[in-house]
């Protein structure tokens, strides 16, 4: 068994080439992320990416544009890792499969409390892919410094169809 806890992630843009930014709920300001959830048993990391997706930010009208090739790791830091494990999670990090999908929604669809048992998020922005890198918290800059490189210019170069 992997000690990194199969997971994706998703960048969702608009019209505007904004990404959809999402502060968490469980922390007391204001940090952001991306959506991003656990890869259920026998379930394939698409799959679980549009499941993550509409149960935490009730978003359905989307379409793949991009994913990343590989998956990508972080490490928890030592509080989490030792949170995770009185919880008897095995997981020293995430392995992550990136996902960029196109919303051609309106803003009205965005929902956090669709999945009450778990609400993820409390507020949402939309900004610059470039941004994003310097919002989250420090552990996971360097994967969405990855991920805001890799998925920048299929963003930039969308044309709707």
């Amino acid at each position: 068994m992997s000690k990194y806890r199969p997971n994706v992630g998703i960048v969702v843009f608009n019209a505007a080439k904004k990404v959809l930014m999402c502060a968490r709920a469980d922390c007391f300001d204001l940090q952001w992320q991306f959506p991003q959830g656990g890869i259920d048993a026998n379930e394939t990391p698409l799959a679980a990416a549009f499941r993550e997706l509409k149960e935490e930010t009730n978003l359905s009208s989307v379409k793949l544009v991009a994913k990343l090739p590989q998956p990508l790791r972080y490490d928890f830091p030592p509080d989490i890792v030792a949170r995770q494990q009185r919880r008897g999670s095995p997981f020293v990090g995430q392995e992550q499969h990136w996902f960029l999908f196109y919303f051609y929604g309106d803003d009205k669809e965005i929902d956090f409390l669709t999945h009450p048992q778990e609400i993820e998020f409390k507020a949402f922005e939309w900004g610059d892919i470039s941004e994003a890198p310097l919002k989250i918290i420090s552990f996971k800059k360097d994967v969405y410094s990855k991920v805001a490189q890799a998925f920048a210019p299929y963003i930039q170069n969308y044309q709707e169809r």
